[in-house]
């Protein structure tokens, strides 16, 4: 295999990976406003490079990443403009229709990695969903989880990953600076709105949580170099959980008839 990106192969060679077991990384992100200083493909962009980055360190495995699935849930984006959204019932379904090809391609492990904060809670009940339904481990996280420790060493102004922010920032300017708006960057910091209660959950629009800008963190502190330690730190810790056996353990079959007497 020379690539680590499942659009860079031919049929052959996937079906080679899937003889092998290889995990299937799949990038789930969004395509949203990120403020006027970076681009609305910031999330897909950032997640299907530290997936890339990822399954190449675990090559051995081995691991794939495929393109990203650049339409997540991001309503609450759409009074800043540039969004596009789709509803839960159509994402779930989506994934579904991935993992069911993924299945008939030979495929028995899926990671679906993800970019978008929006996405979080659909997410954990889809891998648990698909799980059932197709009796494959498809496990789930989120790209700020992955190396929580490293991204807060790397930040100066904020605790963690926010959005359009001092982290996201950083990030482009590793990977891509000329897409970063850097004329922009001064006007993008939003006043900010308190949170809600934390043991509330309820919809919020980005209109309540980053008045004007759209803006949650301050991006005037971004650079290059904390997006290589940041991108480096997520992709490692990515294949860290990649390589654990544990989370790959075949899914017990709790809808099994007569699960409930003892059958195993």
């Amino acid at each position: 295999m020379t690539s680590a990106q499942w659009e860079r192969l031919t049929a052959p060679e996937l079906r080679a990976l899937a003889e092998r077991d290889a995990v299937v990384i799949l990038p789930v992100a969004s395509l949203e406003q990120h403020g006027p200083h970076l681009p609305v493909w910031t999330d897909s962009k950032i997640g299907h490079a530290v997936s890339v980055r990822a399954a190449e360190l675990c090559a051995d495995l081995p691991a794939i990443a495929l393109p990203p699935m650049w339409l997540g849930l991001s309503e609450h984006h759409f009074p800043f403009g540039g969004t596009i959204s789709l509803d839960f019932e159509t994402f779930a379904g989506v994934l579904r229709c991935i993992a069911r090809s993924l299945v008939a391609d030979g495929f028995r492990r899926l990671m679906l990695f993800n970019s978008h904060g929006g996405n979080i809670d659909a997410l954990a009940v889809c891998a648990r969903e698909l799980a059932h339904e197709f009796a494959i481990p498809v496990c789930t996280t989120t790209i700020t989880r992955v190396a929580p420790q490293e991204i807060a060493a790397a930040l100066t102004t904020q605790p963690g990953i926010q959005h359009a922010c001092e982290g996201e920032t950083s990030l482009w300017l590793h990977l891509d600076p000329a897409e970063v708006r850097q004329d922009r960057i001064a006007e993008s910091v939003s006043p900010g709105a308190p949170d809600g209660p934390a043991a509330i959950s309820r919809f919020w629009s980005f209109a309540e949580r980053a008045p004007v800008t759209g803006v949650r963190g301050d991006p005037r502190a971004a650079t290059a170099e904390k997006g290589k330690a940041i991108f480096e730190a997520m992709a490692a810790g990515l294949a860290r959980h990649l390589r654990d056996p544990m989370i790959w353990r075949a899914p017990d079959p709790v809808w099994q008839p007569n699960r409930a007497q003892g059958q195993p």
